[in-house]
């Protein structure tokens, strides 16, 4: 299969690279980068007026499969993902049954391959069934093909605990990742504790419960030397904590989300569920620090936590309704509406270029000899409309709005697998 990517502006940071070039992708690895490339008999992708960058990577998706096939599959998932230009998303190991076993996760990595859409990345549970109370057997699930570790939508109560699995897979590369939230200080908040939850009379989760479990984690990380991830961040003085390890050469690096950088907490006036997730949605101040951190240098990723529920459940009164909301679809033009004054440059780094990093997967550039994986997207307004989701989960506080940017084509291993609004099915892409 040879797929030719023509006259796009690509932007390869790792090769210092942006500038108009085609890209040609020969049995699934870039072949060549020039001007004027010959087609021959390949599948070309006009990219004229669009920026071309490797392939981008969402390192926290909820594809829900095995267990609640009603809210997601791996199918509908990788779809989504594709429509959205990501060519590769590492899921998250809160499935029915947990990802803590290696069947479970040789089965997740099957299904995946038979979806032939995006790569998909396992991420291995912490504790056996997410409990908290037993390590979860790190090597065999990383020798299944687990890229890290994370009991991701829980935080592991047990601080020995915790620092006895960063010694037990001090060998291991797999980044440990941290969900941080306070069991006891966020009680049963619905959302964040501020003037909007004083008015509302609604009960809420102070940032003091997510800067307490990250400041733990990253002693542990100091004391242990693990890598370590810290997800969502939300809070100033969380990534105050960020920047205070890593000057103390703690090996710590951070995502934060499109609802965070967008949203406030006074999205709750209906008191409906559709912004309801963990960690809650924050006051002004804290999301500036956020978009500050992403354009300083303090933020790592932008990772959606693409968490897809069914209609009725999001339906349900706010405090019985779950976190969580899909993520993948907006994401480009989320982050561009949130972030204007982002470069391209950086933005092909924070999708792209550090997930790949963080992770140890292949990608990150388009060089020669690399997989060929490209997104190709363009700052061209569109409105988001819940109901033409490829992802089973339809709900979205972004819903409605018309965001700048949008995803024009995906290519995944050399082939075309989202290109005008359409994803390809496996007999067409590989015809």
């Amino acid at each position: 299969m040879t797929t030719l990517v023509r006259g796009g502006r690509l932007i390869d940071p790792l090769q210092g690279i942006d500038a108009v070039r085609d890209v040609l992708i020969e049995n699934g690895f870039v072949a060549a980068i020039g001007e004027h490339l010959d087609a021959n008999d390949a599948r070309v992708v006009e990219a004229g007026g669009a920026i071309v960058a490797p392939g981008f990577i969402d390192m926290h998706v909820h594809l829900r499969e095995p267990g609640q096939t009603h809210k997601e599959t791996i199918a509908s998932g990788t779809a989504a993902a594709v429509a959205g230009g990501f060519t590769a998303v590492a899921c998250m190991p809160n499935t029915e049954p947990a990802l803590d076993s290696a069947a479970i996760v040789s089965e997740v990595m099957r299904r995946a391959d038979a979806a032939g859409l995006a790569r998909v990345y396992p991420v291995g549970a912490l504790t056996r069934a997410r409990a908290g109370t037993e390590l979860a057997p790190y090597h065999l699930l990383a020798d299944a093909g687990c890229v890290a570790f994370s009991d991701d939508g829980s935080t592991p109560r047990d601080a020995r605990l915790l620092r006895n699995a960063a010694r037990y897979a001090a060998d291991l590369p797999c980044v440990f990742i941290s969900h941080c939230e306070d069991p006891d200080l966020k009680g049963d908040a619905v959302m964040n504790e501020g003037e909007a939850s004083m008015r509302l009379g609604l009960d809420g989760a102070p940032g003091l419960a997510e800067d307490v479990i990250v400041a733990r984690d990253l002693l542990i990380a100091a004391d242990t030397g693990k890598a370590w991830h810290i997800a969502h961040v939300t809070t100033a003085t969380s990534l105050d904590l960020i920047r205070w390890a890593r000057a103390r050469g703690v090996r710590v690096t951070c995502e934060v989300t499109p609802h965070h950088l967008a949203f406030l907490d006074d999205r709750f006036d209906d008191y409906r569920a559709d912004a309801k997730v963990n960690p809650p949605l924050r006051g002004s101040h804290d999301r500036e620090a956020l978009r500050a951190a992403v354009l300083d240098g303090t933020v790592d990723v932008l990772a959606t936590d693409h968490a897809p529920h069914g209609a009725d459940e999001k339906a349900q009164l706010l405090s019985a309704a779950p976190v969580g909301f899909t993520g993948l679809e907006i994401a480009l033009g989320a982050y561009a509406l949130a972030l204007p004054e982002l470069t391209l440059g950086r933005f092909v780094e924070l999708l792209a270029v550090n997930p790949a990093r963080i992770l140890g997967v292949p990608g990150g550039t388009l060089a020669v000899g690399m997989p060929g994986d490209v997104s190709v997207f363009a700052d061209r307004p569109w409105t988001v409309d819940a109901r033409l989701f490829r992802s089973k989960g339809k709900n979205t506080p972004f819903d409605g709005l018309v965001l700048p940017r949008r995803a024009l084509a995906t290519i995944v291993d050399g082939a075309v697998v989202f290109e005008h609004g359409r994803v390809l099915p496996r007999e067409e892409v590989t015809a």
